[in-house]
């Protein structure tokens, strides 16, 4: 594939489970369309675990980051930003386990990468123009996190507040809400109107200053 003349404009959103990072991430997606915004989402790079029994999968601790592909991570996004296309992995967090299906990822002028640990990695953060921190109250978040895992993942209530306090909010405390020091903006009330409002206004003058290199 052609590689693009300017380097492409990576943003990076963080944030805890249910923070909000999807709803600003899809919102610059649909400020822009698919053409010019691909998106990296860092759950679909949890570590392939085929070599465990599915009762020690769902046991693993998710919300480490060990539990991420961090080289196969780092290395696609260097390739989008080199302008080559990648075969993202796909996670099914009905098994606990990588899908055998991949999802194909276009280069872009605008990158985002998003996950619980976006700006964890120093060499991660280093790709990043733009490092976004999505911070939203803990009881929205929790909120949030149950109603998804039910609905979309087939937990039960007992099992995501066990997860929750067992793994979920002390590594927030430990890993995730360190992060924010990294941030170049900290949405203070989540996927906040204003706040994506000046993300996209930002986005749309780096797009224009791309079109008249």
């Amino acid at each position: 594939m052609t590689k693009t003349s300017s380097s492409p404009f990576v943003i990076g959103v963080a944030g805890g489970s249910g923070s909000g990072k999807s709803t600003v991430t899809q919102q610059v997606l649909a400020a822009f369309g698919a053409d010019v915004v691909s998106v990296v989402m860092q759950d679909d790079y949890y570590c392939d675990q085929t070599h465990l029994a599915p009762d020690v999968r769902r046991k693993a601790n998710y919300d480490h980051p060990n539990a991420f592909d961090w080289p196969l991570l780092i290395q696609q996004v260097q390739a989008l930003r080199n302008g080559e296309a990648i075969e993202m992995p796909e996670y099914d967090f009905t098994i606990d386990n990588r899908s055998t299906k991949t999802i194909h990822v276009k280069p872009a002028p605008v990158i985002v990468i998003e996950g619980l640990f976006a700006l964890f990695d120093p060499n991660l953060r280093k790709q990043m123009s733009l490092k976004i921190f999505v911070d939203t109250a803990s009881d929205v978040r929790f909120i949030r996190r149950l109603q998804r895992d039910i609905s979309e993942r087939g937990r039960s209530m007992e099992s995501v507040i066990g997860q929750y306090m067992e793994t979920v909010r002390p590594m927030y405390k430990q890993f995730i809400e360190p992060t924010r020091r990294h941030a170049d903006v900290i949405l203070p009330h989540g996927a906040n109107g204003p706040a994506v409002d000046v993300i996209t206004t930002k986005v749309a003058s780096v797009i224009g200053a791309m079109k008249r290199e």
